[in-house]
């Protein structure tokens, strides 16, 4: 969308922030996907609580979840500070992946299996996980009943990396071909979508608990200790989908 025709709707009336998790206890690597047990970190909380402060003082009337531990962790300290409930959806978990339970870190790569690599056939699907339409319909459902229950206010849906960063190339209308290492959506960051009415007029970001987050992190896709940075074999950059 182009500025002028962002200037030409008027103020937003209604803004849902996505937030990321906070930093995840996983010191063996381990891709988690939707696995239970992979809570918080104490920096992760940490995070949380800093990122809870942050918005705290916004007119948030609508707070919704991941059912992951992770996500209703990093939910909480923000639900107490406004007293509100919070909701779970799992329009918003974590997106799936077959690579998921495998060991990545400590200076062990699974994808130096050779025999894995027949998952990375088709990155424009991608090939190893849930197709990226599939996540962002998932996600904007989520976003607009958000929406439009805190129509007039603002509202809060904590969930996870990828589904966040793939709904705003959507957003923003780009492809969804890229490279991991340069999604910006640190953790415990905060990207909201600003909406005139029923539609979404920016998309803004920020970082409020970016001194907190260890300088090797900011840009890892999986969030915590010797987690990978890139799943491909040698971590060469995928090329640029054709602009349709």
């Amino acid at each position: 969308m182009q500025a002028k025709e962002i200037a030409d709707m008027g103020t937003p009336d209604t803004v849902v922030h996505l937030v990321r998790h906070g930093e995840v206890h996983n010191p063996d690597g381990v891709l988690y996907g939707r696995r239970d047990g992979f809570h918080l970190s104490d920096l992760g909380r940490e995070m949380a609580e800093k990122t809870a402060a942050s918005l705290s003082a916004r007119d948030i009337t609508v707070l919704r979840s991941s059912p992951l531990e992770r996500a209703k962790e990093t939910a909480a300290p923000l639900a107490d500070r406004l007293g509100l409930e919070v909701g779970l959806d799992e329009r918003v978990l974590e997106s799936t992946n077959k690579f998921e339970g495998l060991t990545f870190g400590r200076g062990r790569n699974a994808l130096r299996n050779p025999l894995l690599w027949r998952h990375l056939y088709n990155p424009f699907r991608p090939s190893w996980g849930e197709p990226y339409k599939a996540i962002v319909a998932r996600m904007m459902a989520a976003i607009h009943d958000v929406r439009r229950e805190a129509a007039g206010h603002e509202g809060v849906i904590v969930s996870h990396q990828l589904p966040i960063w793939t709904t705003r190339l959507h957003a923003e209308g780009r492809s969804f071909l890229h490279d991991p290492r340069r999604r910006q959506c640190t953790l415990c960051s905060v990207t909201s979508f600003h909406f005139v009415g029923d539609v979404l007029s920016q998309v803004s970001y920020h970082e409020p608990a970016i001194d907190l987050i260890p300088k090797g992190d900011r840009h890892a896709p999986f969030s915590a200790g010797d987690a990978p940075k890139e799943l491909r074999p040698e971590g060469e950059l995928p090329a640029e989908e054709p602009e349709s």
